[in-house]
């Protein structure tokens, strides 16, 4: 089926693993692009300094990751446009719907009080997001003292969501953001803005963070096959006939659904 689609993707573990597979699919996508019109966006739990570091680790390997139409950084809470000149700018539209009874100092002030959170590095502290890494046995009670303390308490409308890490201490990150971001509603608002249909859009992922792009979703759905444990057991508790598990792991696991779909 050759038509424009809504492509969405998240970066490290599923569109990023294997280098010559994920060449051969954005060949195709870039391919696709031209010909259809095809949008690209890569949406990712990096800060927008973090995606830059694995662009520029990705041309030195020679294997560079093609420009996205559109990036969606920090798991949600920031979204950027590349302009003509390839410039990425921020969507400033976007950023005031997530300042509503969003108190970050707040959030931030409540959560240090939680000796078993190690702040992430600087970088990945972002207006909408304050994040930390965590050992897996404490992350689920922490995060529901956290949502105690800040929704039901404080009256700050917040969200926490847990996922794998790749630390070598601490083995789940552990990302508070305003209730109303993360990767699905961003993805939303990305193709409601582009005036994309609901089945011509696909998200791929392949951990915690990814949940929202598939969670009661219209959209159309890749989970690549070395998905996390976390993303895969949520997977087979909520079951969606929009939704795919491919066989086969990173960019070779996104286009396997994308044939799936007859996007490819």
């Amino acid at each position: 089926m050759c038509a424009k689609f809504l492509f969405v993707s998240d970066l490290d573990h599923t569109l990023v693993g294997n280098d010559l597979a994920m060449v051969r699919l954005l060949d195709d996508l870039q391919l696709h692009r031209s010909q259809h019109g095809t949008q690209i966006v890569y949406s990712t739990g990096r800060s927008l300094h973090l995606y830059q570091e694995l662009q520029e680790s990705q041309k030195r390997k020679q294997r560079e990751l093609i420009k996205p139409d559109i990036l969606v950084c920090a798991v949600g809470t920031e979204i950027y446009h590349c302009n003509s000149k390839e410039e990425l700018v921020l969507d400033q539209e976007w950023s005031k719907h997530l300042s509503y009874n969003w108190d970050r100092e707040l959030v931030a002030t409540t959560a240090a009080n939680f000796p078993s959170l190690k702040p992430q590095p600087e970088s990945e502290q972002r207006p909408f997001k304050v994040s930390y890494f965590v050992r897996e046995e404490k992350a689920v009670q922490i995060a529901l003292e956290l949502e105690n303390l800040l929704v039901k308490e404080a009256k700050v409308e917040i969200q926490i969501i847990c996922s794998h890490s790749d630390h070598k201490e601490y083995n789940r990150n552990l990302d508070i953001l305003p209730s109303s971001a993360n990767k699905g509603m961003a993805m939303t608002f990305v193709r409601e803005k582009l005036a994309i249909d609901l089945e011509k859009t696909v998200a791929c992922g392949d951990s915690g963070n990814d949940i929202a792009l598939f969670d009661n979703r219209q959209e159309k759905g890749i989970i690549v096959g070395n998905a996390q444990r976390e993303l895969l057991d949520w997977h087979h508790n909520n079951p969606n006939p929009n939704r795919y598990l491919a066989k086969t792991n990173f960019a070779d696991g996104i286009a396997e659904g994308l044939r799936y779909f007859s996007l490819l």
